[in-house]
């Protein structure tokens, strides 16, 4: 049995970026694009004007001026001539700014009479003219590797790109195997279950840019095994549903190892999730998740999901977790003040009771502290740290006297802090507890415990 991350590393190794295919724009979208796109065109590829309003040579830019409409310039049919002093242009948005021009004087800034228009008193000075090239210039690129989400396709678009180089679709089969369980739409005997893991991975592995191939369900006999596994031809992953614990019919495993699986890993120390291999038959990846549905997805979002970002290129970057008690705190933070006591007891228990990641609780407390005024948070902490940091050095026999202690302590602050709340005046009888307090804080944290 290996950790998570040692299963993960397993799992990412048989595994690499796809070959690169050629594709229209319109079929780019949410694809990952496999190489840098250059520009070869600037954009905008003239002056253009920001808003509607006059194209002007600036000399003639005092209030009061009287200048003369000579014509007009809009978007996609721009003026030929050449704006020369006391002469002005009428110009859109969007539309190229006139040769001699080099200021536009919004529509608000002056008055139009017949074929002229008289400068306000007062006026923008903003000159309102985007540079050719603004946006973007002939060989500026999009990096790679990058999923197209709308804007980039829009950008390509305006970088009159065509064909975009991208990373081929990964195509996973996806095979559910048991006696119990039937398809979708069939009618169970009264000891079958629906397959429902198959259609959940399948949804995940679309949504994750990867194209799944549900196979049909896998009887618990080896030979059934062996026909669905031998339909797995011309895919990139293999993944497996259930069959992979140590039932007498939990054939996965042993039935893949005798068509001739190289096996990386078999079980993985996490709950859910335990009965988890990896490896490779006939140099194909394969990956067996367990039957249960909450394991199977939980084992899909941890080390399926980031095997489809490494074929489409992406990166070998886990899948980003938040631990348990951040969640519970976030969840907590914008209720009342009964549920923050709670997050209060629930640090308390993790500093007796040692968890791995008891150390992650400070980010929990400062979260807390931060949106709410109350001072317990932080005092809190800074017992449950003083906790765990004794816990390190006194005698096993002194603990229990520890843990008894600190309970009765944990709750004397939360009376103090529901009077506190209730408006209930009480001697303060925290700041006593400051000096152990940090102590406990920089040993934590001087020691970097994880």
């Amino acid at each position: 049995m290996i950790s998570v991350k040692q299963a993960l590393s397993e799992v990412l190794n048989l595994i690499k970026p796809l070959d690169i295919e050629i594709v229209d724009l319109e079929q780019a979208g949410n694809r990952v694009l496999a190489s840098k796109i250059y520009a070869n065109r600037d954009q905008p590829p003239f002056k253009s004007s920001a808003m509607d309003g006059y194209a002007i040579n600036s000399k003639d830019l005092n209030p009061g001026a009287e200048l003369r409409v000579i014509g007009q310039s809009v978007a996609g049919l721009g003026y030929n001539g050449k704006v020369t002093k006391g002469n002005a242009v009428r110009i859109f948005t969007g539309a190229p700014v006139p040769k001699g021009s080099d200021h536009i004087l919004i529509q608000e800034d002056c008055k139009k009479s017949d074929d002229k228009i008289i400068i306000n008193k007062l006026f923008e000075k903003n000159n309102f003219i985007r540079p050719q090239g603004g946006d973007f210039k002939i060989g500026d690129s999009v990096d790679a590797p990058v999923e197209l989400d709308p804007s980039l396709i829009s950008l390509l678009a305006a970088m009159n790109i065509s064909k975009v180089p991208v990373f081929r679709k990964p195509v996973i089969a996806l095979i559910a195997t048991g006696d119990e369980l039937v398809a979708v739409g069939e009618v169970p005997k009264e000891d079958q279950i629906i397959s429902s893991n198959n259609y959940g991975l399948k949804t995940l592995i679309e949504t994750s840019g990867a194209i799944a191939r549900l196979l049909p369900i896998a009887r618990d006999t080896a030979q059934e095994l062996k026909t669905v596994l031998n339909l797995c031809d011309n895919v990139d992953l293999i993944v497996t549903l259930g069959g992979a614990s140590v039932g007498d019919y939990d054939l996965v495993h042993s039935t893949a190892e005798n068509m001739g699986m190289e096996t990386s890993f078999y079980k993985v120390a996490m709950r859910p999730g335990k009965p988890l291999m990896a490896g490779r038959i006939s140099g194909i990846p394969i990956l067996g998740l367990p039957g249960n549905p909450v394991s199977a997805l939980v084992c899909g979002i941890v080390f399926l999901k980031p095997a489809i970002n490494a074929m489409l290129g992406k990166g070998n970057a886990a899948f980003i977790t938040q631990n348990a008690v951040d969640g519970i705190a976030r969840g907590l933070i914008s209720r009342e003040m009964h549920d923050e006591m709670a997050i209060y007891v629930l640090i308390f228990a993790i500093g007796i009771s040692e968890w791995p990641q008891f150390a992650r609780v400070s980010r929990a407390a400062t979260l807390v502290e931060k949106n709410k005024d109350y001072v317990s948070a932080s005092t809190i902490i800074g017992v449950s740290n003083l906790v765990i940091m004794f816990k390190h050095i006194l005698p096993n026999i002194l603990r229990p006297v520890l843990v008894i202690g600190t309970i009765g302590l944990a709750l004397a602050i939360i009376a103090e802090s529901t009077l506190s709340f209730l408006g209930v005046g009480v001697p303060p009888t925290t700041p006593s507890l400051g000096t152990l307090i940090r102590l406990g804080n920089d040993f934590l944290f001087s020691n970097k415990v994880e």
